[in-house]
């Protein structure tokens, strides 16, 4: 059932507009997946997430492996039937997780920063897989290829990845290059598991791999575009700085089969967004979204903020302790329509929990819109203009 076209290219960049069809529905793209690690998206409920405009969104198979188990949502019909989704849903496939467990950090040192943080408890990392504790209750787990391909598919998601190691920034280039190697290998098994346990409605995609290193990732790249995979998903170290992450992911994406679909794992800054889609990235996820609503971060366009150097406003500060606007006149969200920004900060001010879905509810809904500008650029030539919109005085 899965398929993926291109209806429209730029002519001033290699972004492109798209269709990914699933038995769930169709996403156009460029689009954001919206992250419901544990089969939840974090303060709102999913009928929040679908009001908002949502297409997609994602569930990790390392949380829902060790609680409540891939056996106990396919008995109980699948992620779309706990969840109460109707629409696509992507999984991956547990391989950040390993790499969190064995480096003690999780996406600030993907994203660039040397600061490694956080209990290590990953015990072995072999050609077999990787065995770990459990960070619910200390068990002793074991995570395969092949064992990431059927959990996935138990959980019944539309689009799923093949385990992959995902190194960090900080390990050398021989380290980085035996990863890369291990993680084809593991692609492979997980390509051959995909063959024998899959039902003809889910697409496989291929971790592509190699941190900086142009040659790793050309090595990834063409060992992935030789193979039977329905679409790629560029993972891995992205560089230490936003300069280095850029070239990486402009790098990578001209190596890769243009006709087949391509996901940027784990970005989704505005900034980077819009140059993910000038690199021909199809989809982006993030959990930045509804984190930072718990923090008081409101999304909004460039013209709406005090500091142009932030994607968002803090309703934290004390200067909208008074402003009874709404978060942006420009949003047609619950949250806008109903509530004003003093109003909120007071919420923050009092620490009520409400502050975090009202801020949550507003994010995803700019989220989308950030998206539906994107794909509305692209068809009428202006994206650079709307880029300006959103990122720029």
């Amino acid at each position: 059932m899965f398929s993926f076209s291109v209806t429209a290219k730029d002519h001033d960049s290699r972004a492109r507009l798209g269709r990914i069809v699933t038995s769930h529905g169709i996403v156009d793209t460029p689009a954001f997946i919206f992250c419901a690690t544990n089969a939840a998206v974090k303060g709102v409920t999913i009928d929040h997430v679908k009001a908002a405009g949502s297409q997609i969104i994602l569930s990790n198979t390392y949380h829902l492996m060790l609680q409540p188990g891939s056996d106990i949502v396919r008995d109980g019909g699948g992620l779309h039937r706990l969840i109460g989704w109707d629409g696509p849903i992507f999984t991956d496939s547990g391989g950040f997780q390993i790499f969190s467990l064995g480096h003690g950090g999780v996406e600030a040192e993907i994203k660039g920063s040397k600061q490694l943080s956080g209990k290590r408890s990953l015990l072995k990392l072999t050609e077999e897989g990787a065995c770990f504790r459990s960070y619910i209750d200390g068990t002793r787990v074991s995570l395969t290829p092949e064992l990431a391909i059927k959990i996935q598919i138990d959980l019944g998601a539309d689009i799923i990845v093949s385990l992959d190691e995902c190194t960090p920034y900080h390990v050398n280039k021989l380290y980085t290059a035996n990863s890369m190697e291990k993680s084809k290998r593991w692609a492979t098994r997980s390509l051959n598991t995909f063959r024998q346990l899959g039902n003809g409605e889910q697409a496989l995609l291929a971790v592509i791999q190699g941190g900086v290193y142009q040659d790793l990732r050309q090595e990834s790249a063409q060992f992935a575009n030789d193979s039977d995979f329905q679409g790629f998903a560029i993972g891995g170290s992205l560089g230490k700085t936003k300069d280095e992450m850029y070239r990486v992911v402009d790098i990578t994406t001209q190596m890769l089969d243009r006709s087949k679909y391509v996901h940027l794992l784990g970005i989704g800054g505005i900034d980077d967004i819009f140059h993910g889609v000038q690199c021909g990235v199809d989809t982006f996820d993030c959990v930045t979204p509804t984190r930072i609503a718990r923090h008081g971060a409101a999304i909004v366009k460039a013209r709406e903020k005090p500091d142009r150097s932030k994607g968002y406003i803090d309703l934290g500060h004390a200067r909208y302790s008074r402003d009874f606007s709404s978060i942006s006149n420009e949003c047609d969200c619950y949250t806008c329509r109903n509530f004003s920004r003093a109003y909120i900060h007071h919420l923050i001010k009092a620490r009520e929990v409400l502050s975090g879905t009202l801020i949550s509810i507003h994010n995803i809904r700019m989220m989308n819109r950030l998206m539906e500008d994107i794909r509305e650029g692209l068809a009428h030539g202006s994206l650079e203009e709307v880029r300006r919109q959103w990122c720029e005085p």
